[in-house]
């Protein structure tokens, strides 16, 4: 199977920063894409950026232009940097990916357990 953790969620004043990160672990073979998606309370999970492996990206409108993603395959961690953080960008983040494993020629989703961001003064 497939463990991913996220890290580097937080508090943080509107303005400020946050970079997330997403490490995979377990008997993995290979990963395509890779992504964060977000919850706010009372809201539907959403997409916030994927990133290809072969890097490319797309984001939401929300975010573009102020989170970049990013992924280190050889450690098979994805990461968001977050900028100019608003109080609407508050949700748990979720990161996703979609693997095979070792001896399964199928390819699978697995998701992290989420992490708190909350953007606040």
């Amino acid at each position: 199977q497939v463990q991913l953790v996220e890290s580097g969620g937080g508090l943080v004043q509107p303005g400020g920063s946050l970079r997330l990160s997403c490490a995979a672990s377990g008997s993995i073979f290979s990963i395509s894409g890779m992504g964060w998606y977000r919850q706010a309370p009372g809201k539907q999970r959403e997409l916030v950026a994927v990133i290809s492996s072969s890097g490319i990206t797309n984001y939401a409108d929300s975010v573009k232009g102020r989170f970049t993603i990013s992924r280190d395959n050889p450690k098979n961690t994805v990461y968001l940097q977050m900028n100019s953080l608003k109080p609407e960008d508050t949700a748990v983040y979720y990161c996703t990916g979609r693997f095979r494993l070792w001896r399964d020629p199928n390819e699978n989703d697995y998701w992290g357990q989420g992490t708190q961001v909350t953007v606040s003064s």
